[in-house]
């Protein structure tokens, strides 16, 4: 293999749909042949391209990841987004089951004056979160779920987002081969209607969040409905917004 068209011909025989601009990575990411010849040969076999590379683009920002972690996904930017538009210089923002730290990132960057923590159960994960958000001032927490954050922020966070999974637990063995086999399926299963999490967390959140404040999540848009009626059921207002051009739908509650 001596050329990008070499690799972009394998690539694309293996099923990539965007051999070339993968194939132009791939080599700027290789020391040499027998390095650019090992990522390709794992990229062929299903490796996702951002465990190869070592960081996923969200944003317009790198985010860190390392193999078996899950790489965030382009829609999920409409949920930073969204917490943004809700931030406001002084916001305490928590970023609950952050992975690598894809929103909280967004977030820190793009609300002067912010102050955000962020937290995952996966070590991996919290490692790559920390390395994305090195020099941002936000804070990186490890535990199970709220149990991670500090009791300091009770009763004070303005903006609680948090990227949970909701694939039905039926659904996950359907998913591309890149995510069923390469990320954590933690990261994946949101329990039989893909919602347990979304439970979860409107059960902890109006301890977290203060009057008046937010929390946020993603969910499939045949979720909507169900997902709704979680959120009012905590006796939180809810709301949703849309974005057609990532399909992606994220449900609201107000404190």
């Amino acid at each position: 293999m001596s050329t990008e068209s070499d690799v972009v011909r394998r690539l694309r025989s293996a099923g990539c749909v965007f051999a070339e601009d993968e194939a132009r990575l791939l080599v700027a990411a290789a020391s040499g042949e027998a390095e650019l010849e090992a990522l390709v040969s794992r990229r062929a076999a299903g490796v996702p391209l951002e465990h190869l590379l070592g960081w996923a683009e969200f944003g317009g920002r790198r985010v860190v990841v390392e193999s078996g972690v899950f790489v965030p996904r382009r829609r999920t930017e409409f949920l930073a987004e969204v917490a943004c538009s809700l931030a406001r210089r002084g916001s305490v923002v928590v970023d609950l089951c952050c992975g690598a730290g894809a929103v909280a990132s967004v977030v820190v960057g793009a609300v002067p004056g912010v102050r955000v923590w962020a937290a995952d159960v996966d070590p991996v994960a919290v490692r790559c979160a920390r390395r994305t958000l090195a020099g941002t001032g936000a804070v990186v927490c490890e535990g199970d779920f709220d149990v991670a954050l500090p009791s300091t922020l009770l009763g004070r966070v303005d903006v609680l987002v948090a990227n949970v999974p909701y694939v039905p637990s039926g659904a996950v063995g359907l998913m591309p081969a890149e995510a069923r086999l390469h990320e954590s399926r933690v990261a994946l299963d949101g329990g039989v209607d893909g919602l347990d999490v979304v439970r979860r967390l409107m059960g902890v959140a109006p301890r977290w969040v203060v009057s008046g404040g937010w929390v946020l999540f993603e969910v499939g848009v045949g979720q909507v409905e169900s997902a709704v009626a979680v959120v009012e059921a905590a006796g939180l207002v809810p709301g949703v917004r849309s974005c057609g051009e990532r399909d992606a739908t994220v449900v609201l509650g107000r404190v």
